[in-house]
């Protein structure tokens, strides 16, 4: 069986729920796979974010504080300038997945830790090169892979998955079946809800 992850890692929510995926990861039962999607939540956009929508975004920040006891870095808001703009950084963790394998999920939990905990803009190539190199992958590579057709072709792959599959909320978890995809989380849950909804599946 494959769980399937869709995310975004400019997601905010996905930021909070990426401590229980950890966890349930390292509680799956062996053959159990995990394959991750970009959920893509905007396109590239070299526009400064609205006024309107920095206050909403920083707003969403609190709410997750206060219902998950979350860690923002709320100085990104004075120390960056916003774009509304999340291809780059799902970009970004393809490329470091078809780089090296395994290094797409380390580049996802980089861009967190640097947009959320750092006040750095994952919206920007340096900012996302500079992670590249901070993981450990060779940076002219990385930024080779960025631009390339397998990189754009997957993200669209990502992209239609998502619509095909009706996946609109991030993060979504779901069981590949047989017949379909069996919805385990769409959007946030707590740790003990996932680990027990997990569990009448039978993969941990």
């Amino acid at each position: 069986m494959t769980l399937i992850y869709v995310m975004d890692p400019m997601c905010s929510w996905c930021y909070a729920f990426h401590p229980h995926l950890r966890d349930l990861i390292s509680r799956l039962k062996p053959g159990i796979k995990v394959h991750c999607y970009m959920g893509g939540l905007a396109p590239d956009n070299d526009q400064p974010m609205p006024e309107e929508l920095q206050q909403a975004i920083a707003q969403t920040w609190r709410q997750i504080e206060q219902r998950t006891d979350t860690q923002f870095n709320h100085d990104f808001w004075q120390e960056c300038q916003p774009r509304r703009s999340t291809y780059p950084a799902c970009r970004a963790v393809i490329s470091a997945e078809l780089t090296a394998t395994g290094c797409g999920m380390m580049m996802a939990e980089a861009i967190q830790r640097a947009y959320y905990l750092e006040a750095r803009n994952p919206s920007d190539l340096s900012t996302l090169t500079e992670l590249a190199q901070e993981i450990g992958l060779d940076s002219k590579r990385f930024s080779a892979q960025m631009f390339s057709e397998k990189t754009a072709q997957t993200l669209f792959e990502d992209l239609d998955f998502c619509q095909q599959n009706g996946i609109q909320g991030f993060p979504f978890l779901g069981l590949k079946l047989q017949d379909g995809l069996e919805v385990i989380c769409a959007g946030y849950c707590d740790r003990d809800t996932l680990l027990q909804r997990c569990s009448t599946y039978g993969i941990v």
